[in-house]
């Protein structure tokens, strides 16, 4: 299946505060990205690419999909924030592509589509030390193309599955980036209403959650919200509220 290429030149012409680089193939666009950060690239270098062979997720999970068949797209930046905004860039970039795609947040910032609200999209961020100070790099693969028998797990899908249309991976790059630009902006000079539009987005807030911990423990209750370092708050069955700042959180049926 022969899928179509990104258009350098659209994107020039429609995103153009943004400095994109199309790479043929590499193994993560993070791992470039991060490079060129620390080689000095300002804030806005955009690296994506036709096919990435070897991403990383959330937990050191490795992202892997065929040639054009996904997005994956790393933006840098270099916020002049406090440490405790820093903490809400995975959710800001959740926010931004969950946006552009009109899909719902699973903590952190896990993108779901469709009715059976499956995995469209993950999100990696990591902070670059770089001579110039630290910088930011937004990692987002969003599956465009998918077809079911290429999804990577059973509860993911694509866009083109749930449009039932052949998704345009350019128009959807410059979409992303739009979107990326006004919710850093609100990052930066709002945050009140980057938690607002966060939680409209949210379809973790409000249900029975089990958050499974990197310490190998859990933590079962009703998510009841997002805290000032974006932590997923959960309220016990005994009324005590914890937060969580790590882990795989898992979306529980309701009580009967």
């Amino acid at each position: 299946m022969r899928r179509p290429s990104l258009q350098a030149e659209r994107l020039a012409a429609l995103a153009p505060t943004w400095q994109v680089e199309i790479l043929a193939e590499t193994t993560s666009t993070n791992a470039v990205c991060a490079q060129r950060a620390r080689d000095g690239a300002p804030e806005g270098l955009v690296v994506t690419t036709e096919h990435q062979y070897a991403g990383r997720g959330r937990l050191d999970r490795v992202w892997e999909m065929p040639p054009r068949a996904a997005l994956a797209t790393s933006v840098l930046l270099r916020p002049t924030l406090p440490p405790e905004r820093w903490t809400w860039l995975p959710l800001m970039a959740g926010v931004a592509v969950a946006r552009t795609i009109e899909g719902r947040l699973k903590w952190p910032n896990d993108v779901l589509l469709g009715p059976e609200l499956k995995k469209v999209c993950g999100i990696l961020v990591e902070r670059i030390e770089t001579p110039a100070g630290p910088a930011a790099v937004l990692g987002i693969g969003i599956n465009t193309s998918l077809t079911p028998d290429e999804l990577p797990i059973p509860h993911a899908t694509s866009l083109q599955i749930e449009r039932g249309e052949e998704v345009d991976r350019t128009g959807v790059l410059v979409t992303l980036l739009a979107e990326i630009a006004d919710a850093y902006a609100l990052l930066v000079h709002d945050p009140e209403e980057l938690s607002a539009d966060y939680l409209a987005l949210s379809a973790t807030v409000g249900m029975r959650v089990r958050a499974e911990l990197p310490s190998g423990g859990a933590l079962a209750g009703t998510a009841s919200g997002i805290d000032p370092y974006g932590r997923l708050l959960i309220t016990q069955a005994d009324g005590l509220t914890q937060a969580v700042g790590a882990g795989d959180i898992v979306h529980l049926r309701p009580l009967d």
